[in-house]
């Protein structure tokens, strides 16, 4: 079977990747967590990083069922984040703290709400909710770090960067966001970006103990508008239902 390769270039200076090391991340992640990290990742042959950008080399996981079923997706997600709950940002201390470039995220939303708003498939209540968070997404990314525990998150739990096996078995792919934050913050984006609301309560229930969801779907959220952004206007119907279901949470 051919090796799945990830080449980046390095990171625009002054971008989001730029700021975070994403693409560095993802090597170190593959590097020092992946071999202890206890879920189903990509096997790693070649992780390198330097001044040309990155390289990886890991298996091939095209042939697995795009995506996880809702209750698949956050088991998963539950068994990741109860095994490090706790000790990951000590164990690696390089990773990201919550409200890592939390000031350039505020200034791309303020700055890409004017053209959002004009959107014709926003429906009255996610316009609404959008409004109320211009000038606010600061405070919403300051709230993460009090939803709960530090503990290893993906950090893009959505369902594009899961793999299901014939027998069941979910894989998490692309680990450019990785951090330590509260686990709640993986499954509110799984839910977001991922899974239609008539199923929301499939993947709730099988997460368990949802404490401080409230409290990071602000976070969230502001990254569902900017999601939905990159659409055509009219192609967004899927993210303003699951952006809809999210404003009733709140």
């Amino acid at each position: 079977m051919p090796n799945h390769v990830k080449r980046r270039a390095p990171a625009a200076p002054g971008s989001i990747p730029a700021a975070l090391q994403m693409f560095e991340s993802e090597v170190r992640f593959y590097r020092e967590i992946a071999p202890v990290v206890g879920i189903r990742v990509p096997d790693c042959y070649q992780a390198e990083s330097g001044a040309d950008g990155t390289l990886l080399v890991l298996e091939d996981l095209s042939d697995w069922t795009p995506g996880a079923e809702p209750a698949a997706g956050a088991r998963a997600l539950r068994e990741l984040h109860d095994r490090w709950r706790g000790r990951a940002h000590s164990e690696w201390p390089w990773l990201r703290a919550p409200g890592a470039g939390d000031v350039l995220v505020a200034e791309l939303y303020d700055r890409t709400w004017p053209t959002l708003a004009a959107r014709s498939d926003l429906s009255q209540p996610v316009r609404a909710y959008g409004e109320h968070l211009v000038g606010r997404v600061l405070q919403a990314e300051a709230d993460v770090a009090r939803a709960g525990e530090l503990t290893l998150v993906h950090g893009d739990a959505s369902a594009q960067n899961m793999r299901t096996s014939p027998d069941g078995q979910v894989a998490l792919l692309d680990w450019e966001d990785v951090s330590a934050a509260p686990g709640v913050l993986d499954l509110a984006w799984f839910l977001v970006s991922s899974v239609e609301p008539a199923r929301w309560p499939e993947a709730l229930t099988a997460y368990g103990d949802v404490d401080g969801l409230d409290v990071v779907l602000r976070s969230v959220m502001v990254q569902g508008y900017l999601s939905m952004s990159d659409l055509p206007d009219g192609g967004g119907a899927e993210w303003n239902a699951r952006l809809e279901a999210a404003v009733v949470m709140l």
